[in-house]
């Protein structure tokens, strides 16, 4: 019961930890212009975006009465009435986060949770170590589809005739190159289309699924131009993949340690590079379709990724960026 209520008060803490970062970088929201509250530190943060290296500040500079008023009135107005007093607490909090035990209005359940998370740094819910498991998962696609080719390089060459001239090097040459070179000229640049109208979720779930048909695809391929195409979309899908998980996993991270869990992208890129080394060394020995099965394991972490992210929260950066305030906040 304990750990419960702990998980409780953190999901708390860090729903109002960001909203108050997405107020800072969001425009300007029509709903909430009052002239009549222009002086209003909420307000005054929603609509100056580029100042808002100065929201703490301003949270100091204010009045308790102050803060709590635009707190309770942003929470009002953004379709959270039920949470009207809860913003306000956070806002006090909010003021001086190393100070939250001075806050008489806290409650002792709340005083208890903003304790226990000051000195677990690493404590959090399931479900964001789950997010954070799956963003890991996301990075070994990335490593184990760029090790499969290698094993195979031993033996498609002989099985398309490409071995022993100087056209049939290019071509193997080109067949390994295309993925990266796709991933960064296209994958790279629909990135921005595919979050903005999929969510996180959606476009990790759909690049997934991309890097889950093509090495099954180039597995299957009969000529080094099915090869190629398989590989051309498959890198289209490792740009756009690559670029959006990272920034799933920081959105969904708590501030104290987004450093350390986006930096792990690295580490699991490599633990996937050993994975798939292990899966070229593991059917090696399975004759003429060795270089098929080389190629074709990458689907397996792709696939792992592409089920699990059905079950993960989207973003709720994302959601409050879209407008979506209550939604990101519930």
């Amino acid at each position: 019961m304990a750990e419960k209520e702990l998980d409780s008060g953190y999901a708390q803490d860090e729903k109002i930890g960001a909203i108050g970062t997405e107020i800072a970088g969001e425009g300007r929201r029509d709903s909430l212009v009052d002239a009549a509250r222009r002086q209003s530190v909420a307000l005054n943060i929603v609509e100056n975006p580029l100042k808002t290296a100065d929201i703490w500040g301003k949270l100091q500079s204010a009045s308790r009465e102050q803060v709590v008023y635009d707190a309770e009135a942003f929470a009002r107005d953004n379709g959270m009435p039920e949470h009207v007093e809860l913003f306000g607490r956070a806002a006090l909090v909010a003021r001086d986060p190393e100070k939250f035990d001075q806050v008489t209005e806290l409650s002792d359940d709340e005083r208890t949770a903003l304790a226990y998370e000051h000195d677990h740094k690493w404590h959090g819910p399931k479900m964001l170590w789950y997010s954070i498991g799956l963003c890991a998962i996301g990075a070994a696609t990335q490593g184990w589809d760029q090790t499969g080719s290698n094993g195979a390089n031993l033996s498609f060459p002989e099985e398309f005739g490409l071995v022993g001239t100087a056209r049939g090097d290019w071509i193997v040459g080109i067949i390994n190159a295309i993925i990266f070179l796709t991933a960064g000229l296209i994958g790279a640049f629909i990135v921005d289309p595919l979050n903005h109208y999929l969510g996180r979720r959606g476009e990790i779930f759909l690049t997934a699924a991309c890097l889950t048909a093509t090495p099954i695809g180039s597995g299957f391929a009969t000529s080094w131009q099915g090869l190629f195409a398989a590989r051309f979309v498959m890198g289209i899908g490792i740009g756009a993949k690559n670029a959006t998980v990272p920034i799933y996993s920081a959105e969904m991270a708590p501030h104290r340690i987004r450093g350390a869990l986006v930096m792990f992208w690295q580490l699991w890129v490599v633990a996937g590079i050993f994975l798939g080394f292990c899966a070229n060394v593991i059917v090696k020995g399975t004759g003429d379709i060795s270089w098929r099965l080389q190629l074709g394991s990458a689907f397996i972490p792709s696939f792992l990724l592409m089920v699990g992210i059905y079950f993960c929260p989207e973003s709720p950066r994302w959601l409050m960026k879209h407008g979506h305030l209550a939604k990101g906040f519930n």
